[in-house]
């Protein structure tokens, strides 16, 4: 038998389809060296207890306790990982005001790379306790607080996609924090991402640049243009905001004549290594061309509810063939669970679906077809948010890598153990806090464990 880095032993849930869920039930899992799940060895098969014979009491066999399942790594899309300063800090006043009045002033702090240091150590570890395993981060205009993000990733384990943020258009931006001028913008940029390339050679879970305009408004047209070539020339991931709010929404309609998801494209912006934060006033058209560039949608139902203005039919969405995964966005969203965010798209989309406005009669309220349910919204958080990054991650399958929770049902609602794992499963996802992550595994190392 070949010789594995790890042996698994545990029951886990994983998402065989968008709508079902599947339980490998006493499964054998086999983690190669480079952090791959080689072999899945179920029960039934005739060298299963031979198997576990010979492993078990080995330094590298874990096996679960019986109140203990695994879970694939959330893959969280949409961060801003400085706005882990100001998290839960006034969310009720509109996206611009919130803009200029506490974000840009909080990230402009980060010249100083003490204070982003502390900030940046913070905020990964607290996303690893959570049970996200990889990340897609907005960091800000500086280069060496953007790097210093991803080497903070590296260094605890996180699979961090990280974007130094664009900013150079001095109309739509305040003097006190932006790019110095466009050609500067891109230069850094540039260096950011032959720094972050080079580091991810180095660290198993890989590490990746991403270039990231912040949005439309705050760059110039040769800015977006620039940043879609060097995507291209160094095939990076692609990160921006799309067509989140009225004001932005309108702004890109204003400026262009389209929508911000043509505009993006024009310059290059849109690819199968794209994602695209909320996205709740894209047309079906703009839904279209994500589907035929391979564009990817961050859904992030906590912070929409405060800025968004709307509702994104994510189920319309997903059914056109448009791939959807999960963000937190950190500190849009106050929250930095994922657990949280599936949980709020269910109740949004059943609000959709129903309609809010009493005053209309119950068949007029709603969006017919817009309910998602748990299951679904699992698969966004896993599946889904791999599928959009074009990484072999979010399953627990054969070829896949070995980014696991360990989760710890002690202290939920479980009383019989003959309960249908089904329903065990629902209330796993709607009840766990961080207290019931007891390990977080990233390319099979652990890199986070609560006693």
């Amino acid at each position: 038998m070949k010789d594995y880095t790890q042996i698994f032993l545990g029951t886990a849930f994983t998402s065989k389809s968008p709508t079902e869920v599947q339980i490998l039930k006493n499964n054998l899992f086999f983690v190669n060296a480079d952090g791959m799940i080689d072999k899945i060895i179920a029960p039934e098969h005739l060298e299963y207890q031979n198997l576990v014979n010979s492993y078990k009491g080995k330094e590298n066999f874990h096996q679960l306790e019986d109140h203990q399942y695994f879970l694939p790594g959330f893959v969280d899309l949409h961060v801003h990982a400085p706005q882990w300063a100001q998290a839960g800090t006034a969310l009720d006043i509109p996206l611009n005001d919130w803009l200029n009045t506490y974000t840009f002033p909080i990230e402009s702090k980060f010249s100083d790379l003490d204070f982003a240091k502390k900030v940046y150590n913070d905020v990964v570890s607290t996303l690893l306790a959570n049970g996200t395993t990889t990340v897609l981060y907005f960091a800000t205009v500086h280069k060496e607080a953007s790097i210093l993000l991803a080497q903070i990733c590296a260094e605890k384990g996180q699979r961090g996609l990280v974007g130094k943020v664009v900013m150079d258009n001095p109309e739509e931006n305040p003097d006190f924090y932006r790019d110095t001028d466009t050609n500067t913008a891109l230069s850094d940029t540039e260096e950011f991402i032959l720094a972050v390339k080079e580091l991810g050679e180095t660290y198993k879970q890989g590490v990746y640049p991403v270039v990231t305009p912040r949005f439309i408004p705050s760059c110039t047209d040769e800015a977006l243009q620039g940043l879609g070539n060097l995507a291209a020339k160094y095939n990076t991931h692609i990160q921006s905001h799309c067509s989140e709010s009225d004001w932005e929404h309108k702004y890109v309609q204003d400026r262009f004549q389209k929508n911000d998801a043509f505009a993006l494209n024009d310059f290059g912006l849109l690819s199968d290594k794209s994602v695209m934060a909320h996205c709740n006033f894209i047309s079906d058209e703009d839904a279209d061309l994500f589907v035929e560039t391979g564009t990817a949608i961050a859904h992030c139902p906590i912070s929409n509810a405060y800025f968004a203005n709307s509702v994104i039919p994510i189920a319309h969405f997903h059914s056109k063939g448009v791939e959807i995964g999960l963000g937190t966005d950190i500190s849009g969203g106050f929250s930095p669970s994922l657990y949280d965010n599936i949980k709020q798209s269910v109740i949004s989309s059943r609000m959709l679906e129903d309609g809010v406005n009493t005053k209309l009669p119950a068949d007029e309220r709603g969006v017919p077809g817009s309910r998602v349910t748990v299951n679904e919204a699992f698969y966004l958080a896993t599946v889904g948010g791999g599928d959009s990054l074009s990484l072999p991650i979010g399953r627990l399958a054969e070829n896949y890598i070995w980014d696991v929770q360990v989760i710890d049902t002690t202290n939920l609602p479980l009383y019989d153990s003959n309960d249908d794992l089904q329903d065990a499963f629902q209330k796993m996802i709607y009840l766990i806090r961080p207290e019931n992550i007891r390990e977080v595994w990233v390319q099979g190392e652990k890199v986070h464990s609560r006693g």
